[in-house]
């Protein structure tokens, strides 16, 4: 069974544990009420580096990308997020997924965790276009802080001004003195907020740092 980089923060904080797409996962901490109402009322933040993320670059980039997806990653400006899906050219689904566009030539797809391995054969498959794949889902540790106070918490962290980064779109830059961490303001609780997208080796650090911000608001893991 796989662990995320966080996995013994978790089992120290005392983490109910469970096995989910072949990851040892926390499914909860203080118990899913109290934690429902601690997103919805203040911040919660979620360790959700199951997830999978695969770069599509090159000049075959955005033709492979046109031929995959179901909605249109052309419209896409640098910087900007789409919601789409992988068809699967029988009426069905392969998978719902992000697209982060950073160029032209330039994209990051965000799967689910229990369907990662299946999406990276179809993308190989499908990629007559000579698009340059790399499957880096074992390279990124993806944390979800949600909730009405998430960018206030985040916010004593980075220079950058949260409040502009707009829905479905993202910046790449530093936070909690860590560099290069995709800033994304994206999320699946309804309840507003920010996913980052960082290194394992600064997942803790980052993990740490956004605790502490965010006591004065309640958060929570």
């Amino acid at each position: 069974m796989k662990k995320t980089a966080l996995n013994q923060v978790h089992r120290d904080a005392g983490a109910k544990m469970v096995e989910f797409a072949d990851y040892e996962m926390p499914v909860e901490y203080s118990g899913i009420k109290d934690e429902h109402m601690t997103v919805r009322n203040a911040a919660g933040v979620f360790d959700v580096s199951h997830m999978g993320e695969f770069w599509v670059k090159g000049p075959g980039a955005l033709d492979l990308l046109r031929k995959i997806s179901s909605n249109d990653p052309s419209v896409l400006q640098s910087g900007q997020v789409q919601y789409t899906c992988f068809p699967n050219g029988q009426g069905g689904i392969v998978d719902d997924l992000l697209v982060y566009c950073f160029d032209s030539e330039k994209y990051l797809l965000v799967v689910n965790a229990s369907n990662t391995n299946k999406d990276w054969e179809w993308i190989k498959i499908q990629n007559e276009f000579d698009a340059a794949l790399e499957n880096a889902t074992e390279q990124f540790s993806l944390l979800a802080v949600q909730g009405p106070l998430a960018e206030k918490a985040l916010q004593k962290l980075t220079d950058i001004r949260l409040q502009e980064i707009k829905n479905y779109r993202f910046v790449t830059g530093m936070i909690a003195g860590i560099e290069n961490v995709i800033i994304s303001a994206t999320g699946y609780t309804g309840a507003g907020g920010f996913e980052l997208y960082c290194s394992n080796e600064d997942a803790v650090n980052l993990w740490n740092a956004v605790l502490e911000a965010g006591k004065e608001y309640g958060i929570k893991p």
